[in-house]
C-alpha cells in the first residue's frame, strides 16, 4: 500500500546521512577485486542453436514450452560464472536495466540519484568482507557479460555485488512488504505417501517484467552438492533450491531494524547451505558462521532427517525452530523459536503485519485436507481466499496467493523431485524436474529435461472473468496512483470500475477515499473510507490511516 512512496521517503531520509558521513572505509571496497588466480579464465564461444537455445561446451540455457528458461552450468567459480554470464547475457541485462529503472522511477531527481550512488558505495563498504570467495569469484565472472548502461551507478563487477543485496536491502528499506511469503512442510502420516514434501510461494515484487523471465537454473559445481534453484538473469544466490542429498532451502523475510551495514546477503548463505550441507546440522553449522544484515527465517528440509526446521537469522540473534510431536511446519512471516520469544521487532511484527493471517489460514489448509501431495500443495499455494474461506478480495496480502509471487515451488526432497510455476505468478502449470536424471540429460544434447508426465495443470481461475477483473484493477490502481501524485482529476468511470473491478477489497475503497479527500471531497471521501472498514484490511497501520482520515474529516 503506497509502498513505492514509503520507500522514497525512507531512501531519501537515509540519503540525507550522507552529509555526516565520511568515505572512511569506502575506497577500500570501491577498489576490492575478488580471487581469480587458478581458476579457469577462458571458456568456449557461445553457440546459438534458434532463438531460445544457447550452448557453451556442454553448458546450456533453453526455454521450454512452458516458458521457462533452462540453465545448466558447471564448473570452477570463474568457469561458472562465465559461462552463466556468457549464455544468460540478454537476460542478465534485462534484469538490470528492470531493476535500475524501478530505482530511477522511485528517484527521479538526477541530483538525488547522485546521492543515492554515494550513499550505495557507503552502505556496501563491508560487503566484499563478508561474501566467501568462491561466490566472489563466480558473481565477478557474471558480472563480465553486465551491460553498460549502468557503469555510472558502479563498475560491472560491484554492481553485481549490490544487486546480489537487493532482497535484503529492499527488504529492510520497505519494511517487506516486498516480500510476505508464504511456505509449509509436511511428513510421515501428513502427506500422502509419508514423505517429506514442502511447498512455498516467493511474494518478493519488483514489478511485472521482473518476474516474466525465469530460469530454473541447475548447477553442478567443482566441489559441494549438485543443485538447482529458481532464480533470475545474473544472480547466483538461491532463494528456492534443492540439491542432490535432498536438502530444500527457501527464504520467508522477518521484521527487521534498519540495517546500518551490508554483510552476508541472505541469497548467498542459503547457496552455501544448498551447496555443502546434506542435512539439517550442516545446514545450521553454515548458517551460524555467517553475519547478516537483515531478519530471515531459512526453512531446510532434510531427505536424511525425513524433516524440515525453519533457521531463524538476524543481525544480533539466532534461532532454530524445530517443531514437537507434529509431523508439519508452517512458515510465514514472523520467528517462532524460543530466541526470539522476547524480541520486540518479532512480537509487532506479529500483532500488526498479515504474517500471522496468513500463518493461521495455511494450518487452516492443511487441516481441511488429511493428507497432502503436490497437487494439493500446488491448489494451497493458489487458494485467494482468507479465513473461513471469506473472499477478502484479489490481491491481498492475507492470501497465500497475493496474486504477485515471483514464483511458487514443491519439493519432494526424498524422491528428488521439484515442481516450478509458470507464469502468471503461481497459476500457471507446475513443471516437475527430477534431480536423480536431470543432470544427465543436459549432458544428452536436445532431450527434454522436464518430467512431462508429471506437469500439474493451470489454474482454472486463469479463464474466468474474476481474473480478467483482477488485472484489470491492477491497471486503474496504476492510474490513480500517478492521478493522485500528479494532483489531477479522475474519471467518474474510472473510479467506479475500480471498485466493481475487485469489490471485495478494502484497498479500492482506501485509494478512491484518498483522491477525493485530497481534493476537498469531505463527504465522498468519508463515504469510501467507512466501506474500506467494512472489507478484511491487510495491516494494522492500514486501518489506522483510514481511521485517521475518518477522524480527520469528523474534526472538520
Amino acid at each position: 500500500m503506497d509502498g513505492g512512496v514509503n520507500l522514497k521517503h525512507q531512501l531519501l531520509t537515509l540519503i540525507g546521512l550522507l552529509l555526516l558521513l565520511t568515505s572512511c572505509g569506502v575506497k577500500k571496497s570501491l577498489n576490492h577485486q575478488p580471487k581469480l588466480e587458478g581458476y579457469t579464465n577462458t571458456i568456449p564461444k557461445r553457440i546459438q542453436l534458434n532463438d531460445s537455445t544457447f550452448t557453451v561446451g556442454k553448458n546450456q540455457l533453453r526455454k521450454n514450452q512452458h516458458g521457462l528458461w533452462e540453465l545448466y552450468i558447471k564448473g570452477d567459480p570463474l568457469e561458472r560464472g562465465l559461462v552463466n554470464g556468457s549464455l544468460t547475457k540478454e537476460l542478465l541485462q534485462r534484469q538490470e536495466n528492470i531493476f535500475f529503472s524501478k530505482i530511477t522511477e522511485i528517484v527521479p531527481s538526477e541530483f538525488k540519484q547522485t546521492l543515492l550512488r554515494k550513499f550505495l558505495a557507503w552502505y556496501n563498504r563491508k560487503l566484499f568482507l563478508h561474501i566467501d570467495d568462491e561466490y566472489k569469484t563466480e558473481i565477478y565472472g557474471v558480472s563480465r557479460f553486465a551491460g553498460d548502461d549502468y557503469d555510472y551507478v558502479a563498475d560491472d563487477y560491484l554492481r553485481s555485488l549490490y544487486l546480489h543485496g537487493a532482497h535484503d536491502i529492499g527488504h529492510a528499506l520497505k519494511d517487506l512488504m516486498l516480500v510476505g511469503c508464504s511456505s509449509f512442510a509436511v511428513w510421515d502420516d501428513k502427506s500422502s505417501d509419508g514423505g517429506l514434501l514442502i511447498a512455498r510461494n516467493f511474494d518478493f515484487y519488483a514489478g511485472d517484467d521482473f518476474a516474466k523471465e525465469k530460469i530454473v537454473a541447475f548447477v553442478a559445481p567443482d566441489k559441494g552438492h549438485k543443485f538447482m534453484s529458481v532464480t533470475w538473469g545474473g544472480m547466483i544466490g538461491v532463494v528456492s533450491g534443492m540439491n542432490d542429498q535432498g536438502l530444500t532451502v527457501t527464504i520467508n523475510a522477518g521484521k527487521s531494524d534498519i540495517p546500518w551495514v551490508a554483510k552476508t546477503p541472505i541469497s548467498l548463505l542459503t547457496r552455501e547451505i544448498l551447496q555443502y550441507a546434506s542435512n539439517i546440522e550442516e545446514a545450521i553449522a553454515i548458517a551460524k558462521k555467517r553475519e547478516v544484515f537483515v531478519s530471515e527465517a531459512i526453512l531446510v528440509g532434510s531427505a536424511k532427517d525425513k524433516k524440515a526446521v525453519t533457521i531463524e537469522v538476524s543481525p544480533n540473534n539466532f534461532g532454530v525452530y524445530r517443531v514437537e510431536n507434529s509431523s508439519q511446519l508452517v512458515c510465514s512471516n514472523h520467528f517462532q523459536s524460543e530466541a526470539y520469544a522476547d524480541d520486540k521487532n518479532n512480537i509487532l511484527h506479529k500483532a500488526e503485519s498479515h504474517s500471522a493471517y496468513r500463518y493461521e489460514r495455511m494450518e487452516e489448509l492443511l487441516t481441511e485436507n488429511e493428507k497432502i501431495d503436490p497437487k494439493k500443495a500446488v491448489t494451497i499455494l493458489r487458494n485467494t481466499k482468507g479465513l473461513e474461506d471469506k473472499n477478502i478480495g484479489y490481491g491481498n496480502e492475507k492470501a497465500l496467493n497475493q496474486l504477485l509471487a515471483h514464483h511458487g515451488i514443491v519439493f519432494q526432497p526424498e524422491k528428488l523431485k521439484v515442481w516450478v510455476s509458470t507464469n502468471p505468478y503461481q497459476l500457471g502449470e507446475f513443471v516437475s524436474y527430477d534431480l536423480n536424471t536431470v543432470f544427465q540429460k543436459f549432458e544428452n544434447a536436445n532431450e527434454t529435461i522436464s518430467e512431462e508426465q508429471l506437469t500439474i495443470p493451470q489454474d482454472n481461475f486463469v479463464q474466468t472473468q474474476a481474473y480478467k477483473n483482477y488485472e484489470r484493477y491492477r491497471v486503474l490502481r496504476r492510474e490513480l496512483l500517478a492521478i493522485i501524485d500528479a494532483e489531477g482529476k479522475a474519471s467518474p468511470e474510472l473510479l467506479d470500475e475500480l471498485k466493481t473491478t475487485n469489490p471485495d477489497y478494502w484497498e479500492g475503497y482506501y485509494l478512491i477515499g484518498k483522491y477525493y479527500y485530497e481534493k476537498g471531497y469531505d463527504a465522498s471521501a468519508f463515504k469510501e473510507f467507512k466501506m474500506a472498514l467494512t472489507k478484511e484490511i491487510t495491516t494494522v497501520p492500514d486501518r489506522e490511516r483510514i481511521e485517521k482520515h475518518i477522524k480527520k474529516i469528523e474534526r472538520d
